[in-house]
């Protein structure tokens, strides 16, 4: 049944107020009333709005009334910033009574708390957060730190709550929403910038008052490590990305965004940013100008177009060069008035240097203070400036080079002097096959690398074909024995196509040349028809087809082509009696071909796959039968029957394992040479190849090559014997062979030049360390290592030479004997120079590691003194003129320098760019920046040599496809000019002028190709 409503009277409405009065005048906590509807009373005078007292308490046993009860705990007093902006202006609903306080009314009181805790004593760590409310999630801090143990790994649990500030935190009341908080296991609190990671300021949310963050912790985010702006873009007024450099050490730059809104001071911004720099204590920060930045105002409005700035540690004066004024004073770091008068500057002391860190792997006395190690460090921004750096790309990276304040001055034109080939040293038999012919005139006619050598032993001289720009692959001499056909390989660029040349012996002028675009990857065979005076040529491209085609050459007519589909096809050679009948050789492979008047050919296949021997030579005799010789050391006759068919009419062994050349005499003696036993047979084919005699070549000479007689038409004996070692021997059967060209074999990378004499020393991959003079070798000396670097003492009386098993040998220079050799260390050593006074002798090696020896007895005693540990291979090295400094190229060329006395890597290159080098054989720096990106030739390449002449006036330069290029020194701009040769295909590995810069001798190639230039007038 309903409870019946009862409807409120005026005079229950009037003892209402009655017991309200008297409940605020006894100060009694007001109780809240239960909500009735009421009716429209009579209006009652409204009393006066009385304050209530800031912390009402309960009434006292004399004040409590009958009707009084105790009510539920009250809620807390409303904070003003609780307070609404509306609620000030709301108007007084009962003016007659205090608005009573509601315990809904704190919204705070109520809501869960969001709190960020950190790990102590990391600054990297991301946070945890928590939100929980205050006697319903946790009712005690042992419960909070029980759950902090769970989520945060600390030692020995959570035990304690610190405030940003180390104040240590008791109540969980004091923990406050937003604010961020320290737990630790321990008591005490490591100031730390907790919530920052990598630039980026992490943490709660808005901080009021004081708790939360310290100082440490209210800054917000200044520095930001970006290569962009931040995504979305932003305006100037807010941030902007700036690039920053180190004043020190301009090798030191980054891009920033910074906050131009921040709170943090400028200061402590440019201190962030010195970190980022590497830097302690950055206090100035200046524009490329040289004015100084004070302020972020100045940064979003005076220096609004302005990208790049310095940051320095100290204020110091601009020692400028006569005739150089600063654009704006420098003013005093003491004042800071917006003035812009000029005020003396402090000077920097010793004292306030910084000093080396130290290395816990090395002891301390390796390293000494910067004041000491630096030479002339107090360069002001205006000075380092005055030249702009130079940047260089290499290998897809950017590399920058600093300017010396006084060096001589750039002259982009190209120098007055010009290379001319003067001697080819060596000859190139380890990787070619008949290639030693004899001229009417006596001459010697082969080739190296790129150049036909005619050498003429009656008046020691030579004379040079130059006209290939590649490598000769295969050369022929005309049955006149005037002229020459020679084919190149193909290599980069148009000019460089693989082609032959006809050129005359006689003027050295090229007749003509045909097959440009017709050879795929280079030339390895021709040869000249008989019958017709030479009119034909046939050329074997080397390509994977391996094509075959006949060439009118006086017209360049193509007379016809076939593809052979030979993998190794060796030689190639037109018969004696029939012009039009082609025989082919090769591995598995002998062919003849019979070119039909349509063009076309027919082939017979004499010996074809999976046949395993290998045909490398080819003779006839005198009514046309073919004499063959293969890989395991048989000779094989073929004849013809009456039908036109071949058959083998003879075969037998005539050496051990590969014979590499047959010569058939005009008497009718069929000579043989052996590749790998040494042996020279002549056979008597008139006698069914009987035996004559045979002779056997020194195990130095090598293998035989091939064979020419010295005097073609006459029936002395005497040969010609190009062997497998690049040497060229002369002799008879019935007398020794005597050595008439020595030359290196194997890759030719050490070379020195004497400090007072025109001669050189050369080391190479074949065990061999030559010292020449002029055109002559005066010994050569076999040690046992490869040898991959050779220095020269400056006495002149010693060679040091460095092996690939980083051993050092030491030979006698004036005889070549053996002195000593040192074991170094596992790794090779790819450089070695001795200072200006001959008392040190730096080692670079393979492992990066620089090795400093003490040199006493004139070159001829050496004791280990130190060594300074490195990370790069090092390809390259340099003395500086007082022997306190080193540079160094590493094999990424990146230019490193060291210093001597403190046994340490120099790590600025701003600081080294002063230095004088006592030799400058680096491929980088800035004084020889211009050989790299030059706007002259397309730097597809990279240089692998460079030097500088002895009067400080060329620098030669050498790259990776063969080219030579003259310089004037210093060059370092893109603009500079040169006088340029190419007579190599690989790359050059050493190039040194001689000590009166009138010769220049390089070498490089895969053929360990030896050239002397002179430098003539251009």
């Amino acid at each position: 049944m309903k409870r019946a409503q009862r409807r409120p009277t005026a005079q229950s409405a009037a003892e209402w107020s009655a017991i309200m009065s008297r409940r605020v005048l006894t100060k009694r906590q007001p109780r809240q009333p239960r909500l009735r509807p009421q009716v429209a009373a009579e209006p009652v005078a409204a009393p006066e709005p009385q304050q209530p007292e800031p912390d009402p308490q309960p009434p006292s046993d004399d004040e409590k009334s009958p009707d009084w009860r105790p009510s539920r705990p009250p809620s807390p007093p409303q904070r003003p910033d609780d307070v609404s902006e509306g609620s000030e202006t709301r108007p007084n609903i009962r003016p007659d009574r205090p608005e009573p306080a509601s315990r809904y009314a704190n919204l705070n009181y109520w809501k869960a708390r969001r709190v960020t805790f950190y790990r102590n004593g990391d600054p990297f760590h991301p946070g945890v957060e928590f939100r929980f409310k205050l006697g319903r999630d946790l009712v005690s801090m042992d419960a909070l730190l029980d759950r902090l143990s769970e989520r945060l790994e600390l030692p020995r649990g959570a035990r304690f709550i610190f405030g940003m500030d180390g104040d240590r935190k008791y109540r969980l009341e004091e923990l406050e929403d937003g604010a961020s908080y320290v737990v630790s296991s321990y008591k005490t609190f490591k100031a730390a910038s907790y919530g920052k990671k990598n630039g980026m300021w992490y943490g709660g949310g808005t901080i009021t008052g004081t708790s939360g963050w310290s100082r440490a912790g209210t800054r917000k985010q200044s520095v930001a490590e970006s290569d962009a702006p931040p995504p979305g873009g932003g305006k100037n007024t807010s941030g902007r990305v700036i690039r920053i450099i180190n004043n020190m050490d301009h090798s030191i730059q980054c891009r920033v965004l910074l906050n131009l809104r921040t709170t943090q001071p400028f200061e402590e911004v440019l201190e962030d940013l010195g970190q980022v720099l590497k830097m302690s204590g950055a206090k100035r920060m200046y524009t490329i100008t040289g004015q100084e930045v004070r302020s972020f105002s100045q940064l979003r409005n005076e220096f609004a177009d302005v990208e790049t700035f310095y940051l320095g540690t100290a204020m110091v004066a601009p020692a400028l060069s006569p005739g150089i004024s600063a654009p704006l004073p420098i003013e005093s770091p003491i004042r800071r008035s917006r003035s812009r008068g000029a005020i003396a500057a402090l000077p920097v002391s010793e004292d306030t240097r910084g000093r080396r860190a130290r290395s816990k792997s090395r002891p301390r006395v390796l390293y000494a203070p910067e004041g000491e190690i630096v030479r002339n460090s107090d360069y002001t921004l205006l000075e380092v400036l005055k030249e702009e750096p130079i940047r260089v790309t290499i290998r897809g990276l950017r590399r920058t080079f600093y300017p010396p304040i006084h060096h001589a001055p750039i002259d982009n034109s190209p120098p007055d002097k010009k290379m001319q080939l003067d001697w080819v040293y060596g000859y190139r038999g380890a990787d070619s096959r008949r290639n030693l012919w004899v001229l009417p005139t006596g001459e010697l006619l082969y080739y190296v690398a790129a150049v036909a050598v005619m050498y003429d032993r009656d008046e020691e001289s030579q004379r040079h074909y130059t006209g290939h720009t590649e490598d000769i692959q295969c050369m022929e001499l005309h049955p006149s024995r005037e002229l020459v056909a020679s084919g190149q390989r193909a290599g980069r660029g148009r000019r460089a196509q693989a082609h032959v040349r006809i050129w005359s012996t006689d003027t050295l002028q090229t007749l003509h040349v045909f097959g440009m675009a017709e050879f795929e990857a280079g030339v390895s065979a021709v040869a000249f028809s008989q019958l017709n005076g030479g009119s034909y040529v046939l050329a074997v491209d080397a390509g994977r087809e391996s094509i075959l085609s006949v060439w009118q050459w006086q017209w360049g007519h193509l007379l016809g082509k076939v593809a052979t589909l030979q993998e190794e096809l060796t030689g190639a050679a037109f018969h004696p009696l029939d012009d039009n009948l082609l025989i082919t050789h090769g591995k598995g492979h002998l062919a003849f071909w019979n070119r039909r008047k349509d063009g076309f050919f027919e082939r017979t296949d004499i010996i074809k796959p999976p046949a395993r021997t290998q045909v490398t030579a080819l003779q006839f005799e005198q009514d046309g039968d073919v004499v063959t010789a293969d890989s395991d050391g048989f000779i094989t006759i073929y004849s013809v029957d009456s039908d036109g068919a071949y058959f083998v009419r003879m075969e037998f062994e005539a050496h051990i394992k590969a014979i590499s050349s047959l010569v058939m005499l005009s008497e009718g003696t069929l000579i043989s040479g052996g590749e790998k036993d040494r042996k020279i047979a002549a056979w008597d084919s008139l006698q069914n190849y009987k035996r004559i005699t045979e002779t056997k070549l020194p195990e130095s000479a090598g293998g035989v090559r091939t064979i020419y007689p010295q005097r073609p038409g006459r029936n002395d004996g005497n040969l010609y014997i190009g062997t497998t070692k690049n040497n060229i021997m002369e002799g008879s059967l019935q007398r020794r062979f005597n050595q008439v060209i020595f030359g290196h074999h194997k890759h030719l990378m050490g070379m020195a030049v004497h400090p007072d004499d025109e001669m050189f020393a050369t080391a190479g991959h074949d065990k061999n360390i030559a010292l020449w003079k002029g055109h002559k070798l005066i010994f050569a000396t076999q040690v046992g290592y490869e040898c991959v670097s050779l220095a020269w003492h400056p006495g002149g009386g010693a060679l040091a030479a460095g092996s690939t098993e980083g051993h050092l040998v030491i030979l006698n220079a004036e005889a070549g004997a053996h002195v000593a050799t040192i074991r170094v260390c596992g790794s090779p050593l790819n450089c070695l120079q001795y200072n200006s006074a001959g008392d040190v002798l730096a080692i670079g090696s393979q492992n990066g590691s620089i090795y400093l020896f003490r040199v006493s007895r004139d070159g001829f005693s050496y004791k280990k003194s130190n060594k300074i540990r490195g990370a790069q291979p090092l390809v390259q090295l340099d003395w500086s003129l007082d022997g306190i400094y080193l540079q160094t190229v590493t094999a990424d060329y990146d230019l490193s320098f060291w210093d001597i006395k403190a046994l340490s890597p120099e790590k600025s290159p701003i600081a080294m760019k002063d230095v004088k080098w006592f030799t400058y054989n680096s491929t980088v720096g800035f004084l020889v920046s211009g050989m790299w990106n030059n706007r002259f030739y397309p730097m597809t390449s990279l240089i692998t040599a460079a030097s500088r002449s002895a009067a400080h006036d060329l620098v030669i330069s050498g790259d990776s496809d063969g080219y030579l290029r003259l310089f004037r020194y210093p060059c370092a701009s893109p603009k500079a000019e040169y006088n340029e040769v190419k007579a190599y295909t690989g790359s050059i590995y050493s190039a040194r002028f001689l000590f009166n810069d009138r010769c220049l001798v390089t070498s490089g190639g895969s053929d360990a190709a030896l050239m002397l230039w002179d430098l003539v007038d251009d």
